[in-house]
């Protein structure tokens, strides 16, 4: 079959991954034309190193690739995604896949026009655990998320919630297939002018209640999530791939861990981005999702930006 040529637009933290997953785990389904990034030096490193080329300009790649890998900050999504979807190429952003929901709906008015695959990268739908729990879960009553990271000096054009907790925040809407009745959000400022630790509490209309905490000032990595079913409590490590299953067993409660095929979870997601664009699939995460995931985290940002000590 024939590779599917591709371009990967900014090569910091995560497009370096990107290249490493394209060229060393997915070579025999994409060719990796070029890469382009405004920081020349680190980007002609790794270029030299894997033989690929170098663009300075993305304005340059049209033409030559069906698809492109976007990993550049949030703030230049929008403009740069809209460019290749409007020259027909299918789009890979890394999430968030905007700053807004205006910015969101264009984007996927142009792919369906285009009939385009515009996928976004909320990259744990794509655990192997999470895959490994999903087809349990059904009708949960309460969900606890924690997300901690150290300080990451990356991705500080948008708070934690955006950064960190859109990740949960989509899985949670893939869980619970209801409207949001109320969010009630706190958060503050540690070492940058926006939100570095979050909380989030959401009530769904089924009564499903959902505590969302997300923090990158820890000095730990902790990626977890709890879910609680009637009679059936699941808790689940992202960072590990492991998931534990805790049942009600008349008075007693038993333990039980879920067999799970470890695997590397940016590859699972970006040879599904390349499935999907050769066999016209519809992407897990399309833009449609993104959006959904974004609107909340929109709708948590708001209510935590309400305090005033943090405009103080």
């Amino acid at each position: 079959m024939k590779k599917l040529n591709l371009a990967i637009i900014g090569i910091g933290h995560l497009g370096s991954r990107h290249l490493k997953v394209f060229k060393e785990q997915l070579a025999d389904q994409v060719n990796v034309v070029g890469l382009c990034d405004l920081k020349l030096d680190r980007t002609k490193k790794l270029a030299d190193h894997y033989g690929v080329a170098v663009f300075e300009d993305y304005r340059q790649l049209p033409g030559l690739v069906e698809a492109v890998s976007i990993c550049v900050p949030t703030t230049a999504h929008h403009r740069i995604a809209r460019y290749f979807l409007e020259r027909r190429i299918h789009t890979f952003i890394e999430k968030p896949i905007t700053l807004n929901l205006k910015q969101a709906e264009s984007l996927i008015e142009l792919a369906q026009h285009h009939k385009l695959k515009l996928q976004v990268g909320h990259v744990e739908r794509f655990n192997s655990a999470f895959t490994a729990v999903s087809a349990l879960i059904q009708n949960p009553l309460f969900i606890e998320c924690h997300r901690l990271n150290p300080f990451p000096n990356r991705s500080l054009d948008i708070g934690v919630v955006m950064d960190l907790m859109i990740h949960d925040i989509d899985i949670i809407l893939g869980l619970v297939k209801v409207s949001i009745k109320e969010v009630r959000a706190v958060g503050v400022k540690v070492l940058t002018d926006r939100e570095d630790i979050a909380n989030a509490r959401l009530t769904f209309a089924n009564g499903c209640v959902c505590n969302l905490t997300a923090s990158r000032v820890s000095d730990e990595v902790m990626r977890k999530i709890r879910i609680f079913l009637p009679d059936t409590y699941i808790s689940l490590d992202y960072v590990r791939q492991e998931a534990f299953l805790y049942k009600k067993n008349g008075a007693a409660i038993t333990k039980s861990s879920l067999p799970i095929e470890k695997e590397e979870p940016l590859k699972k997601e970006l040879e599904s981005f390349i499935r999907c664009v050769r066999e016209n699939q519809t992407p897990l995460v399309s833009g449609t999702e993104a959006k959904e995931a974004l609107k909340v985290a929109l709708d948590i940002n708001k209510h935590i930006w309400k305090n005033p000590l943090l405009t103080s």
